[in-house]
């Protein structure tokens, strides 16, 4: 190899192929359509023509829900990083660490209280990218926290919740954080404040089993997952096959286990609506409580 070849050529290369991020262009689960990102972006994350609503990461969520994007850090409370020092194809103690990296959070749940059209509310929102929502002690302890906030200063708690289930990298540990939170949302209910629980895609396993089935109110986003065990494990138990849609937000609508199918434009009004009519809040002043006029980046 000499100078020409080592030098030359390469420059002569960049210098003809352009850099195209990956993910300029984004393709419909639903239908394969191919998306212009910035596109979906401005969208609040649905495919403009399927109405396919992605997945949207904690703080974008979080930031699309309080008014101007500005809320209060809620803190997750420690808690051993690898009890069970459980270790399968790689060590939980990486999984975590390449987990924390992609997504910027501690763990899957993050929570913080701000203005919701004027009304001071407390959120939580459960992210699917941080090892598939899933539920640990760390993501335990935020949704407790969470309720704790609310019911310390006196507001609304709404959950968004995606999650794939209790995390078994931490066993018994995890299982334990079913009834731990059920506790503290029934702390929540003795101080008399809402609990509104937004079902998002998908919500399964030992999440369903607790605190995203006891809110007072459930709203679900269009064509969402919800269950306890997948539609596949439920056919290959009973043997039959199941009814079209089953499991999804709009069966479950239609069959008394969620309240309302909500589309992700109109969900900040609904809340805000539902937060002033169980607190019997008075109506906010129009053009106060704005939300973000920019697009929030999110994990796709």
């Amino acid at each position: 190899m000499n100078w020409i070849s080592n030098v030359v050529r390469p420059k002569i290369r960049s210098f003809l192929r352009r850099e195209t991020p990956e993910n300029l262009w984004i393709k419909c689960p639903e239908t394969g359509q191919l998306v212009f990102f910035k596109d979906v972006e401005s969208n609040q994350f649905v495919i403009p023509r399927s109405n396919y609503h992605m997945r949207i990461s904690a703080p974008a969520r979080l930031k699309a829900m309080f008014d101007n994007g500005e809320y209060e850090d809620i803190a997750t409370p420690e808690v051993p990083l690898d009890p069970l020092k459980f270790r399968d194809e790689r060590r939980y103690a990486d999984r975590l660490k390449d987990a924390r990296t992609k997504t910027g959070l501690v763990d899957a749940v993050k929570a913080g209280i701000g203005r919701l059209d004027g009304l001071m509310v407390t959120i939580g929102v459960q992210d699917f990218d941080f090892m598939g929502g899933s539920l640990g002690m760390a993501a335990g302890e935020a949704v407790i926290a969470g309720l704790e906030t609310a019911v310390r200063r006196s507001t609304p708690f709404i959950m968004f919740a995606a999650s794939g289930g209790a995390r078994m990298q931490e066993g018994i540990l995890s299982l334990m954080q079913l009834p731990r939170t059920t506790a503290a949302v029934q702390m929540l209910r003795e101080a008399k404040k809402p609990y509104i629980v937004v079902l998002t895609n998908p919500t399964t396993g030992g999440v369903t089993a607790s605190y995203a089935m006891l809110g007072d109110v459930h709203i679900a986003e269009p064509g969402a997952l919800i269950g306890f065990a997948g539609p596949r494990v439920i056919e290959q138990t009973i043997r039959e096959k199941l009814p079209e849609g089953f499991q999804r937000a709009e069966y479950l609508t239609a069959h008394g286990m969620v309240d309302m199918v909500v589309h992700r434009h109109k969900l900040r009004a609904t809340l805000a609506e539902l937060c002033r009519l169980l607190t019997k809040a008075p109506a906010q002043t129009p053009g106060i409580g704005a939300p973000p006029q920019l697009p929030v980046p999110a994990h796709a």
